[in-house]
């Protein structure tokens, strides 16, 4: 009901007037209660009337006054309502001084009032005190002022929203949770008492008319003081439970949640925080995502929460690369995008295999991709997990038949973390063993199985992986100066490629077996 009534004033032409008359009309009825009261009205004689009417002259004008201000205000302060429009920043901020501006105005045009009333009623009544007589009046003025402050502050409170969408996160003074309790408390509890106080500190206020006006008191202060709580406890307590319903949904990991802004109060500021705060959980989801795909899910969750240190360190790691067999005269048959989408479906199982083996897919260099096993997340056995991943991979590749390949793994120290500058930089790890592992891939290709592994990685995997690997032979690779005793699986896949003619491998070993040097066309061409 109430909810209605305020649209209904907000978007009326003469919804501002009646909200100014609501107040003014309240400041009167304060008079008249106290007047009654205090048996001010009795001693007024039989000519009453006339004392009354004169006495009138001024509210009336003022009352009319404020009105037409009030009609004037409505196009002042709501214009861009009327327009159909958002408002612009000055009359955005003129709107939210609208309460205070009115509630000023309101005590200027009062004022004057008491004052005349004040010696009006001394001439016509001179046994009325007439500090009693201001003091009368002042209190149904300050009534009048707190009530238009309460309702103005109400009436465009549904405009907030569209206020908070120009100005931002904003609050007014007039407007905050202090000014309202201060306010209700001044209506509800301190006027009652105010008026009370005067009518017992009237020397001609009788004796009945004394107890009459401390009981009528008191059970207006108890009723008029239950009802304001209650307003003002809804007022607070209704955009807090949203509040408190919203943060729940957000830890809960509903980041699209929006709270309504209805005040510039501190409550106001709490919606809009609670606001940039599901924004900015949003981004910080969607650079985790991003971050996600250029280091892995699981490097990009603990980097985020400062669990892994990526200024750079020296590791024990294992370095597994892949690169593709023949991809120059494989993209001149394709067209790009056919030959792109048979790198993702490559891409994407070399993924997998390392992600779900720990594993962190450094780089991607064309048709080749560097993967890390140990770094930035250390692994207890970080051979073994690279082993499993070379294996998954070549079996799955080989599989789908779209491609050929080769796979090197070694082990052994290397530098990880951030290379670059200040501007920009990219995470990675750099040592013998990533370069090794680039050149067991290339003699990889040439590989029945299609993977060469170091010695040094099956020396530092676990025993059971040991046993799926068979010693391949002993090469001397390029840029190396010692041989490297190299290892392939035993039960590589069936369906793997015949050698490519010109090899100079000779094939698995069970025994000693002479030095090789390895200079294919892909080797020289690196």
């Amino acid at each position: 009901m109430i909810a209605r009534l305020v649209l209904w004033a907000l978007k009326a032409r003469a919804g501002l007037a009646a909200v100014v008359i609501t107040a003014n009309l309240s400041g009167l009825a304060v008079i008249v209660m106290q007047l009654w009261l205090s048996g001010f009205l009795s001693r007024l004689g039989p000519d009453w009337l006339r004392a009354l009417a004169l006495v009138g002259i001024y509210p009336t004008v003022g009352f009319l006054l404020g009105v037409g201000l009030a009609i004037r205000d409505r196009t002042v302060y709501f214009g861009w309502l009327d327009s159909g429009r958002k408002p612009t920043g000055v009359e955005a901020r003129r709107l939210l001084r609208l309460p205070i501006a009115i509630t000023l105005r309101a005590l200027a045009l009062w004022f004057p009032g008491v004052i005349i009333a004040t010696i009006l009623f001394a001439q016509l009544t001179p046994e009325n005190n007439p500090a009693v007589t201001a003091s009368l009046f002042t209190l149904g003025a300050l009534e009048s002022a707190a009530v238009t402050l309460l309702i103005v502050d109400r009436l465009i409170r549904p405009t907030i929203p569209v206020v908070a969408g120009v100005l931002g996160a904003t609050m007014h003074w007039s407007s905050s949770v202090l000014a309202r309790v201060v306010v209700t408390w001044a209506v509800a509890g301190a006027l009652p008492m105010l008026i009370l106080i005067v009518v017992l500190a009237d020397p001609a206020a009788a004796a009945p008319d004394r107890i009459r006006a401390a009981i009528y008191l008191s059970v207006v202060g108890l009723g008029v003081g239950a009802l304001a709580t209650s307003f003002l406890a809804r007022a607070v307590a209704a955009p807090m439970r949203t509040l408190r319903r919203a943060l729940d949904q957000i830890a809960h990991g509903d980041l699209t949640v929006r709270v309504p802004v209805g005040s510039t109060s501190e409550i106001g500021r709490l919606e809009n925080s609670a606001n940039e705060l599901a924004a900015n959980l949003r981004e910080r989801q969607r650079m985790r995502d991003v971050f996600g795909r250029h280091v892995g899910a699981e490097v990009a969750e603990r980097a985020l929460r400062g669990g892994v240190d990526l200024t750079g360190d020296v590791r024990v790691v294992t370095a597994l690369f892949i690169d593709v067999t023949g991809s120059v005269e494989l993209s001149s048959g394709l067209t790009p995008q056919e030959f792109v989408a048979k790198l993702n479906r490559l891409l994407s199982t070399v993924i997998a295999a390392t992600e779900e083996n720990r594993g962190l897919v450094n780089k991607f260099e064309g048709d080749a991709a560097l993967c890390v096993f140990g770094a930035p997340i250390a692994l207890r056995d970080n051979a073994t997990a690279a082993l499993r991943a070379a294996r998954r991979i070549r079996d799955e590749v080989l599989t789908t038949g779209e491609l050929d390949i080769g796979i090197g793994v070694a082990h052994g120290q290397v530098f990880a973390g951030d290379v670059g500058s200040e501007l920009r930089s990219e995470y990675t790890v750099i040592g013998d063993a990533v370069n090794e592992a680039a050149r067991l891939t290339t003699a990889a290709k040439q590989v029945p199985h299609r993977i060469l592994v170091s010695g040094a990685v099956i020396d530092a995997a676990a025993a059971e992986e040991r046993a799926a690997w068979l010693r391949y032979d002993t090469l001397v690779l390029r840029g190396m100066t010692e041989p490297t005793e190299c290892w392939t699986d035993l039960d590589g896949h069936a369906a793997a490629p015949d050698d490519k003619p010109g090899s100079t491998t000779n094939g698995p070993s069970t025994g000693d077996n002479p030095v090789i040097e390895i200079r294919t066309a892909a080797a020289e061409n690196e």
